[in-house]
């Protein structure tokens, strides 16, 4: 069975290992090794996800597959909404990943669903993210969900600035009588 669990402090070497395996799983082939090292031991140090952990407006969600963490989410809301999201009263989705093994689950879907009955709880109007340019991939899955291009920007991985789509998608209200 496929649930959601917020993820606790506790969770930290969990999550480091499941972000580390998830995005070179994901960038390694188009990054260059020194770079991907680089951007893995920074970006997903235990201190810098706990501080994440920490921030107002942040949260983290497992994607659980018979009681396993399978994938997480990361949401931002308010001042935790990176500078680049210019989408107003928006929840920023910033990650959704999957461990390899997992992929092709439905689990990507379970994660946006919760992310949108976030936006819908906290009165969002909007979700908006950001995508690398060339997953393909991902900006399908954006794309099917009613996610449109309104910006770019760099993301950089190591020395090496990629460049992201930012997407943003309408929020509408929850369907009357559907409930968690």
């Amino acid at each position: 069975m496929n649930t959601i669990q917020p993820v606790t402090e506790q969770d930290i070497p969990t999550l480091v290992a499941m972000s580390r395996t998830t995005f070179a799983d994901t960038f390694a082939a188009n990054t260059a090794p020194a770079d991907m090292a680089e951007f893995l031991a920074t970006a997903y140090a235990p201190a810098k996800l706990l501080a994440e952990l920490r921030t107002p407006g942040t949260t983290f969600w497992f994607a659980m597959q018979d009681g396993v963490p399978a994938g997480y989410l990361k949401l931002n809301v308010d001042a935790a909404v990176t500078a680049d999201v210019h989408t107003p009263n928006a929840l920023e989705l910033e990650r959704i990943y999957i461990l390899p093994e997992h992929k092709h689950q439905g689990l990507g879907s379970l994660l946006y669903a919760h992310a949108l009955k976030q936006a819908q709880a906290l009165h969002k109007s909007a979700i908006a993210l950001g995508v690398w340019e060339h997953n393909e991939t991902a900006k399908a899955f954006y794309t099917k969900r009613g996610f449109r291009k309104v910006g770019e920007h760099a993301f950089v991985v190591g020395g090496d600035p990629q460049h992201d789509w930012l997407m943003a998608a309408k929020v509408s209200a929850p369907a009357a009588g559907i409930r968690d």
